[in-house]
C-alpha cells in the first residue's frame, strides 16, 4: 500500500512516497521536489561480517540514470559505468549525514543505494539525503534518529533554500543536515562569507530541517517496521574492562610525540593484550573476530585517555595547547621546470602542491544530467600510502582523495581570475608527502602558494584549518589544527577554508548526534584567528602573485578578428589553421567572438603565428601596404591576391614613376610585389598601387605567405 507525505520547503515541496517501489528492500522510498524524482533504498546484511570490523560498515551509492535527463550515455559501450565525480561526492555527502546517527556496535553491513530517476533544475542531492533517511527510519535498521537537509544561499543581505539555485545569484552555497536538536553535516562554499553570516545560516536552515523530518516521522507512523535491537555480548564487556590495567602503558606510549613512533608502541602494547586475553575468549563467532573487537575496545581506551588530558589539563597528545598551531613551513619555487610549485608544511603533514597552465583545449569536458559544461579550473588531491607509512595497492583516485580534491577546489572558485583576464586553463596537484592530520588544508594553503608562484593572478590568498571537537555532557572544547589522531578519537573534524575576508570553503563530518549552534560559532571564531595566522605565515613566502610566468610557460598574444573571418582562418577541414600550428608549434583558441589566443613558449613562434593569422583573416584598409602575389595580367593592369580570396588591381599607371608600355615589364604572374590601397570603390572593388608602396620604400604591414 503507498503512502504519501507532503513538505513544503520554502518555494519548494517536497514528495515522500514508500510502500509501492523496491519492496524487497528493507526500507524504500521516492522523494520528488518538482519534476526531480530520486529512489533511495537500504538493506542490512542478516548476519554480521565474519572477519570482523572495528567500523559502522556502511556503504553509500548514488547514481545519476541517464534517462533521467532524456540522454544515452556517451562513448562505445551506451551505459552507465563506474560513478562519476559528482556521483562520488554525493554518495559521501549522504554519508556523512546518517553515519553519525548508526549505533557504533553495528556490525552488520548496510547498503544504501541511492538513484536519480528523473532530473529537471533542482539539485538531486539534497533530494538523496532526505530520502535516504527516509528509508533508512521507516526500516527495521537500527537508524533511530531521521535527519533532514536543505541548501541555503544568501544574497543582498537575505538567506534563502532550495533543492538547487545558480552560484551567480548566491554569495553563499551550502548544504546543512541534522536532526531536531542539531547539526549533524555541512559542506559547501561561498564568496569570501563573513563567520557570523554563516553561523546565522545554520540557524536559518534549521527550522527547514525540522520540518523534512516531521514529514519523515508521519511517513513512518503510517508504514514504518519494527526496529532490530542490536544486543551487546556479555563477554565483550569483560574483555573492554580487562584493559584497564594496560592503562598507564596506553599513556606513557601516547605522550610520544612523533606519530610513528607512537603508533608502534601501541602496536606493541596492543599485540601484547590481544595474545593475553584471546585465549579468554570462549565464543566461536567473537574469537574470529577477536582482533577487530579487541582494537575497537583499545581505541576506546586511547580516545577516554586522550579526552581526559583536554578536559583536565588542556593540553593535547603533542603538548599544544587547544588553540596552538602546528610549526609550519612555506617554500616556493621547489621544482625548476614546473610552471609554479610549493611545499605547505604543518607539523607531520607535508603537501607537494604543482600549478601547470594550459589552453582551452585542456580544459575538462563534464557529462552532467542539466548537460555538458567545461572546468578550466582543477585542483586535483593525492593520498599515496607512503605519506603514513603504510602499503597498499596504487590504483586510482579513492573516495577520499576525490572528496578532499573537491573541498580544496571549492575554496578557489570564487577567487580564480575569470577568462578575459587570465585566459589560462589552470590545473593544480596536490601530492601528499606526509600526512598527520588537516592533509587537505595543506592543499588550500600550499594551492594558493603555488598558483601565486605561477604567476596566476588570485584575488587574494587563501589559507585553511581543520578543527577539532571533544563534548562531554554540557562542556566542550574546541581544538584548532586537529592531529590525526585527535580526528579519529574527538567528536567533529570541522574543516575551514578562507582569505582574510571571509569563507569560501566549509566541511564537517562528527561522530556524535550532533552539534549546536554555540559550538559551531566558537568553531569558526577560532578558525578565523588560526586562518589569519597562517596566511600571515604564507605570506613570508610569497605574498602576491608574480608578476612573470615561469619560462616554460606558454605565453599567451590576444587577437581580434572579425568574426565572420573565423571560417577564412580554419580553412577547409581546418587546412589554414593546421598549416599555422605545423610551422609554428604554437596552440591557438578561436572563440566565437573573434577573440584569438596564441598559446607559445617562444615569442618569434607567436609572432609568426599572428602574421599567419592576419594574413589568413586581415581586412583591407586604404592607405595600408601589403605584400601580394600577382595571380592575373590584362594590358590594363594587374591582379594582386593581397589576403586569400582577396586581390585588387594594381592599374598599368600604378605601377612605376616611369611611363609603362607594358605591364609585364614591371610584373608577372607569381611575382610578390609591394602594394599600396588607394581606394575601395562602392563595387568593392580594391584599388592598388605599386607606385605609392615604393614611397613607403620597405616599410609594410605584412608579408606574403609562400
Amino acid at each position: 500500500m503507498k503512502e504519501e507525505v507532503k513538505v513544503d520547503i520554502g518555494s519548494e515541496q517536497i514528495l515522500f512516497e514508500s510502500g509501492e517501489l523496491a519492496r524487497q528492500a528493507d526500507g524504500a522510498v521516492l522523494c520528488k521536489v518538482g519534476d526531480s524524482v530520486v529512489l533511495t533504498t537500504c538493506v542490512m546484511a542478516e548476519e554480521a561480517e565474519e572477519e570482523g570490523i572495528d567500523f559502522v560498515p556502511l556503504t553509500v551509492e548514488y547514481r545519476e540514470k541517464s534517462y533521467a535527463a532524456g540522454k544515452i550515455p556517451g562513448g562505445f559501450i551506451k551505459r552507465e559505468g563506474k560513478p562519476g565525480e559528482k556521483e562520488v561526492l554525493t554518495s559521501r555527502l549522504i554519508d556523512r549525514g546518517i553515519r553519525p546517527l548508526l549505533p557504533d556496535s553495528l556490525t552488520r553491513e548496510i547498503q544504501v543505494i541511492s538513484w536519480v530517476l528523473s532530473a529537471d533544475e533542482a539539485e538531486p542531492d539534497v533530494i538523496a539525503i532526505n530520502s535516504a533517511s527516509a528509508a533508512l527510519y521507516i526500516s527495521h535498521l537500527p537508524f533511530e534518529t531521521p535527519i533532514g537537509a536543505v541548501r541555503v544561499g544568501y544574497k543582498d543581505g537575505k538567506f534563502f533554500v532550495g533543492s538547487s539555485f545558480p552560484n551567480e545569484r548566491s554569495e553563499l552555497n551550502i548544504v546543512v543536515a541534522g536532526t531536531e536538536d542539531a547539526i549533524t553535516m555541512v559542506e559547501g562554499g561561498g564568496n569570501e562569507v563573513k563567520e557570523e553570516i554563516f553561523v546565522q545560516a545554520l540557524e536559518f536552515a534549521h527550522p527547514y530541517i525540522k520540518e523534512i523530518i516531521r514529514g519523515i516521522k508521519i511517513l513512518r507512523e503510517r508504514i514504518g517496521k519494527e526496529k532490530v535491537q542490536i544486543p551487546m555480548n556479555s563477554e565483550l564487556e569483560g574483555i573492554r574492562g580487562s584493559l584497564v590495567e594496560y592503562k598507564d602503558d596506553i599513556e606513557s606510549a601516547l605522550k610520544v610525540k612523533e606519530k610513528k613512533k607512537r603508533r608502534e608502541l601501541l602496536n606493541r602494547i596492543y599485540d601484547e593484550s590481544l595474545m593475553k586475553w584471546k585465549d579468554r575468549i570462549k565464543d566461536e563467532a567473537l574469537l574470529r573476530n577477536a582482533k577487530s573487537i579487541f582494537l575497537k575496545f583499545f581505541k576506546e581506551l586511547e580516545k577516554d585517555i586522550l579526552r581526559r588530558w583536554i578536559k583536565e589539563n588542556g593540553l593535547r597528545i603533542d603538548g599544544r595547547g587547544l588553540d596552538d598551531l602546528r610549526e609550519i613551513r612555506c617554500a616556493v619555487s621547489v621544482l625548476p621546470r614546473t610552471h609554479g610549485s610549493a611545499i605547505f608544511q604543518r607539523g607531520e603533514t607535508m603537501a607537494l602542491v604543482v600549478t601547470t597552465l594550459g589552453t582551452k583545449e585542456d580544459e575538462q569536458i563534464i557529462e552532467a544530467l542539466g548537460g555538458d559544461f567545461s572546468k578550466r579550473f582543477m585542483l586535483h588531491y593525492n593520498f599515496p600510502p607512503f605519506s603514513v607509512g603504510e602499503v597498499r595497492p596504487i590504483r586510482g583516485p579513492g573516495r577520499r582523495e576525490i572528496g578532499h580534491g573537491a573541498l580544496a577546489e571549492r575554496a578557489f572558485l570564487s577567487l580564480i581570475p575569470d577568462k578575459e583576464a587570465f585566459p589560462y586553463t589552470i590545473r593544480v596537484v596536490s601530492d601528499i608527502l606526509e600526512s598527520n592530520g588537516s592533509s587537505s588544508m595543506a592543499t588550500v594553503c600550499g594551492a594558493s602558494l603555488s598558483m601565486m608562484d605561477a604567476g596566476v593572478p588570485l584575488k587574494k590568498a587563501v589559507g585553511g584549518v581543520a578543527m577539532g571537537l571533544v563534548k562531554e555532557d554540557d562542556r566542550f572544547f574546541i581544538l584548532t589544527d586537529i592531529l590525526g589522531d585527535e580526528d579519529h578519537l574527538g567528536d567533529m573534524d570541522f574543516k575551514i577554508a578562507g582569505t582574510r575576508d571571509g569563507i569560501t570553503s566549509v566541511q564537517m563530518d562528527i561522530k556524535i548526534k550532533g552539534v549546536t549552534p554555540e559550538i559551531m560559532r566558537t568553531a569558526i571564531d577560532k578558525a578565523r584567528i588560526a586562518r589569519m595566522k597562517i596566511l600571515d605565515i604564507m605570506d613570508s613566502a610569497i605574498s602576491e602573485p608574480r608578476k612573470e610566468l615561469s619560462p616554460y610557460a606558454p605565453r599567451v598574444l590576444k587577437l581580434q578578428i572579425n568574426p565572420e573571418r573565423i571560417k577564412d582562418l580554419i580553412g577547409p577541414g581546418g587546412k589554414n589553421i593546421k598549416s599555422i600550428i605545423e610551422e609554428t608549434g604554437v596552440k591557438i583558441d578561436v572563440e566565437n567572438d573573434g577573440r584569438v589566443l596564441v598559446f607559445s613558449a617562444d615569442s618569434k613562434n607567436a609572432e609568426r603565428a599572428r602574421e599567419l593569422i592576419m594574413y589568413f583573416t586581415g581586412e583591407v584598409e586604404i592607405g595600408k601596404v601589403y605584400t601580394g602575389k600577382v595571380k592575373r595580367i590584362a594590358d590594363f593592369g594587374a591582379f594582386v591576391e593581397i589576403f586569400p580570396g582577396v586581390e585588387g588591381l594594381i592599374h598599368i599607371s600604378q605601377l612605376d614613376y616611369r611611363r609603362v608600355k607594358k605591364v609585364t615589364d614591371v610584373v608577372k604572374v607569381g611575382d610578390e610585389v609591394q602594394v599600396k590601397v588607394i581606394g575601395i570603390n562602392e563595387d568593392g572593388k580594391i584599388q592598388l598601387s605599386r607606385k605609392e608602396a615604393l614611397k613607403e620604400g620597405n616599410q609594410y604591414e605584412r608579408k606574403k605567405k609562400d
